[in-house]
Formats: structure tokens, sequence, C-alpha cells
């Protein structure tokens, strides 16, 4: 595991869907106002490819996109929940819905506002959080 990083578990609310993903204990979570993340009420945590397994539940999810069609909305189709899915901004890695997470091993969650809303004006404060080396992957 790379240094400073530990092992969060999280997945959808019926537990069909279950993940591992390495961050920080630290998160900076992004809350964006974007349509669909604002009335999901999902909070980004993106990270690489390489920090993310999915451990069950691939059968249950059904992805649904929109607008572009690049990014890649994950959705367990028992219970509903987006716990992961593949942002337009990163779609080399993964964004995690830190509300999906266990509480063990998170010391603490600080909330970015991201204006999801003008997107494309904003992106570039996105695009370099799925590379492993950024010190913005937490």
């Amino acid at each position: 595991m790379d240094d400073g990083l530990v092992k969060h578990v999280g997945g959808c609310h019926c537990g069909r869907v279950k993940f591992e993903v390495q961050a920080p204990a630290d998160i900076e979570a992004i809350e964006c106002n974007c349509s669909i993340c604002s009335k999901s009420g999902f909070l980004h945590l993106i990270v690489p490819k390489s920090r993310f397994v999915l451990i069950q539940g691939d059968e249950v999810l059904t992805t649904y996109t929109f607008n572009t069609g690049v990014a890649k909305h994950r959705f367990c189709k028992v219970c509903g929940v987006k716990s992961f899915y593949i942002p337009r901004s990163n779609p080399d890695g993964y964004s995690i819905n830190v509300r999906c997470l266990e509480s063990a091993g998170i010391s603490s969650i600080r909330i970015k506002p991201f204006d999801g809303k003008n997107w494309e004006n904003h992106m570039q404060e996105l695009v370099h959080r799925s590379k492993v080396d950024s010190k913005h992957t937490d």
C-alpha cells in the first residue's frame, strides 16, 4: 500500500456492492453542485483506478450516462445507490462516494465545494486527481 494511505471499505445500501479503496485517513471530499451530484448528495473522493477494487456486486451494477457519455455512473440495481463511478473529469480513475465508506479508517473529512454547474469553466480543478503521484488524490 502507498505511504500514507489506508484501506477504506465501502458499498451500496443493500450490501450487494462492496469495494475497497486506498486513500488517506484524512479525506478531502469534493461537493459538486451539478445536476446529478446535487440531487444525489454525492461527495467525491477521486482516486486512480489502481487504488480501487470492486470486491463484489458487478452483476447488480447498471450504468447511466448522459450529456457527453464519458462519465459512467454505476448504480446498484437493487437499492439504487451510486457508491462509485467513472468521472468525466478523470476517466482513468474512480470517484468514490465518501458517504458510502465505512467510518473505520476515516480520521477526518474536509468538504471542498466545486462549481459543477459551470463544469467547463472549472474542470481543470479536478483533472489531476486520478494521477498516482498527485498530492490531490486525497
